[in-house]
């Protein structure tokens, strides 16, 4: 079985709004360069902000693991979060003239906070396997953005300067992030549910959780479209 089969059922499920998700104008101004500067810089001030409450989900996934591989594999994306992916961040922020002073003194747009409290809530709410689906948009869906705009031929390679964010989320190093939780997720569910999850009980309401936060995503990059 693939490490990515149930991730793979998740998206076709809603596959109308995961399209309009990686596929999104923003993702689409990413690639040819022509996202006004402004944008990206709200977007980067609100994604500060985001990884904070990512890292707290995943903080939380560490308490709701039952397995020591799980646990484990939640306390490495929290140290990768908090100890260098917050520093790389940063960094790439003050490239663009933004202090993380400034970034922490900026209020948290409202779909950012509808995003990141409703995978929280799914977390406090439910299992390991609720969180996960929850977390698996953003997680997967970056790294799938990343690699389909690195090898898009139309993707502007030249004097475009967001090259640098593409190439970190198409970069070996995140995609093996992605295909990390991918195994995760899959795992948890073969535990809890068994290998058929799509015929449990439980299916209708992992789907709906992945439906809606793939629309937050959506409402993410709408709001970085409108600083």
């Amino acid at each position: 079985m693939l490490a990515d089969t149930l991730f793979r059922a998740l998206k076709a499920s809603c596959q109308a709004d995961w399209d309009a998700f990686v596929g999104h104008s923003f993702v689409r101004q990413l690639a040819d360069g022509s996202l006004p500067k402004d944008c990206f810089r709200h977007y980067l001030t609100q994604d500060y902000i985001f990884l904070i409450h990512f890292s707290r989900a995943w903080a939380l996934a560490v308490y709701k693991s039952e397995h020591l591989d799980d646990l484990r594999q939640a306390a490495k994306v929290v140290d990768g979060l908090l100890n260098h992916e917050m520093a790389l961040h940063v960094s790439f922020c003050a490239e663009w003239g933004l202090s993380e002073a400034e970034m922490a003194a900026t209020p948290e747009a409202s779909g950012n906070h509808a995003y990141t409290r409703f995978v929280l809530d799914k977390g406090m709410s439910g299992d390991l396997l609720d969180l996960l689906v929850a977390l698996s948009p953003c997680v997967m869906g970056y790294a799938e953005i990343g690699e389909a705009l690195a090898e898009d031929p139309a993707t502007v390679k030249d004097s475009n300067p967001y090259l640098p964010w593409i190439e970190t989320y198409a970069g070996k190093d995140y995609q093996e992030v992605a295909r990390a939780a991918a195994e995760q997720l899959e795992r948890v569910a073969a535990r809890r549910i068994g290998e058929d999850v799509m015929s449990s009980g439980r299916w209708p309401a992992l789907a709906e959780t992945f439906k809606v936060a793939t629309r937050l995503e959506i409402g993410f990059w709408d709001m970085g479209l409108t600083p």
